[in-house]
């Protein structure tokens, strides 16, 4: 294994505790420290939607609803079958008087559609 390869397999574990931390922080109300954590695992996978997803996880929490549906509509295009978005963006939208609707069908799309045996 080069020192190159091995330095990548100590960032994908880094990634990981960070990416953890921040869904840690937004559950505890930390917000700064959650945008912190995640900013910090997209530096280091900037491809990587799971950052993203979490930011809008942190909208959620706020009731932030508009920009938590902005965050997971955004993952979505670049991951149309990210199942944790569109649940998500379901949560996000039934939660607003205007989309109950279309969070309901989205909810009920990903319960139906989904490999998930706990869902």
């Amino acid at each position: 294994m080069s020192n190159w390869e091995a330095q990548e397999k100590k960032w994908e574990k880094q990634f990981i505790v960070l990416l953890e931390a921040g869904y840690i922080a937004c559950n505890q109300a930390d917000e700064d420290s959650a945008l912190k954590l995640f900013k910090a695992a997209k530096l280091l996978k900037p491809q990587n939607t799971l950052c993203d997803v979490g930011v809008g996880y942190l909208h959620l929490h706020k009731l932030e609803l508009q920009q938590a549906c902005l965050c997971f509509e955004g993952v979505i295009k670049k991951e149309p079958d990210n199942e944790m978005a569109h649940t998500l963006l379901g949560v996000a939208k039934s939660m607003m008087p205007q989309g109950s609707a279309e969070g309901e069908k989205i909810l009920h799309k990903m319960s139906q559609g989904t490999k998930d045996p706990y869902v």
